[in-house]
């Protein structure tokens, strides 16, 4: 696993994990903005729909090993886990 292209959170959610082959991490891939058909396929194949020229974030429920794959292909920017939004009060 290339722990360079993870962010903080995520590297701290895959290490509470027990069954790495599990998917349930919802993650941001951040790609080049222009994917050949091996990565287009690779992608698909961990549920990432959507694929289309131009675009460079895609989101995914993966495993941990899936998220080993991906950080290591050259045409993968960064992983970042998707973390739940909290409102701010305005008082």
């Amino acid at each position: 696993m290339n722990f360079t292209k993870l962010d903080i959170a995520l590297i701290l959610a895959l290490k509470q994990i027990k069954d790495p082959s599990e998917p349930y991490l919802v993650i941001f891939i951040h790609t080049e903005s222009v994917l050949d058909s091996t990565a287009t396929a690779l992608l698909e194949s961990f549920g990432v729909n959507g694929i289309t020229v131009g675009r460079d974030v895609y989101t995914a429920t993966l495993s941990p090993n899936a998220i080993s794959v991906l950080s290591e292909q050259p045409w993968v920017q960064y992983l970042k886990l998707s973390q739940e939004l909290r409102l701010v009060s305005g008082g």
